[in-house]
Parts: structure tokens; sequence; C-alpha cells
């Protein structure tokens, strides 16, 4: 029986409920769930040189020690589209934040019969929320 391979990706800088949720959705999909991490570096360029709050060391050993991730994958670029066409997966898992036609690489997925699935948000749970409460609550 064949292996499906399920793939999402982020930062996940201060891991939350919001993150738990889509890591254990994606693993429900599949057999493998393989999770591309941005590296330090990806992350200052998407989101400024205050972030990560987490390095990414750390991050990776939280993420590989959670009991529904198979893999961990840190990678230096903006997006994982390299990464996505190396692994091809069966399964490509965003937050529904984001749209069919903006997540990168649903066209290579799609294209080699795979299939995209996005996974609804918890409400003002992300990362910058959390950091966004501590300024306001604690500084």
């Amino acid at each position: 029986m064949d292996e499906r391979i399920v793939f999402t990706n982020g930062c996940f800088d201060i891991l939350h409920v919001g993150h738990i949720q889509l890591l254990r959705k994606a693993r429900e999909l599949g057999d493998t769930l393989v999770v591309g991490m941005n590296s330090d570096k990806s992350i200052r360029q998407i989101k400024g040189p205050n972030r990560p709050i987490i390095p990414e060391d750390e991050r990776y050993i939280i993420l590989k020690n959670l009991e529904t991730v198979n893999a961990v994958i840190p990678f230096d670029e903006p997006d994982p589209l390299r990464l996505i066409k190396m692994i091809n997966p069966d399964v490509l898992v965003k937050g529904g934040d984001w749209q069919l036609d903006t997540i990168i690489g649903a066209d290579h997925v799609i294209k080699n019969g795979g299939s995209v699935v996005t996974v609804p948000l918890i409400e003002g749970r992300s990362t910058s929320d959390i950091i966004e409460k501590i300024r306001n609550d604690c500084l």
C-alpha cells in the first residue's frame, strides 16, 4: 500500500493552539506528515528583524517532538516551493487564511495528482496576536 505524504509549512514561532490544530488535521490526511519550517533567516526576510522570537534550533526540537509530526525540514527561502517540488506530497495543507490561488506549490501538487486542503483558523490565535497581547499587557 502506498504511503500518503502530507506537507505543511510555516514559521511555527511561539507554538500555539492554532498550530497544533493545523498539524493534527494535516496528519489526519495521510500517513506521514512532513513540516517545512522557515529558518531564522527566512523569517527575518518575511517578518522583519525582530523575529523569530524562538530560535530555529529550538523550534525544530519542539516540532520534531510532536506526535503528529514525522519530519521537520528547515528552509532558508521565503517560500517552500523548492521543498514541495522535492517532496512531491500527496496533500498540501495550509491555514484557512490562504486562498487556493495564493498557496505556494498548490499548482505543482494538483498537477501531480495531489490535493490541497485548508484548515480553518482559530480566531485570535496567531503568533502576531500573542506578541501584540504581550506588548499591550506586559510592557
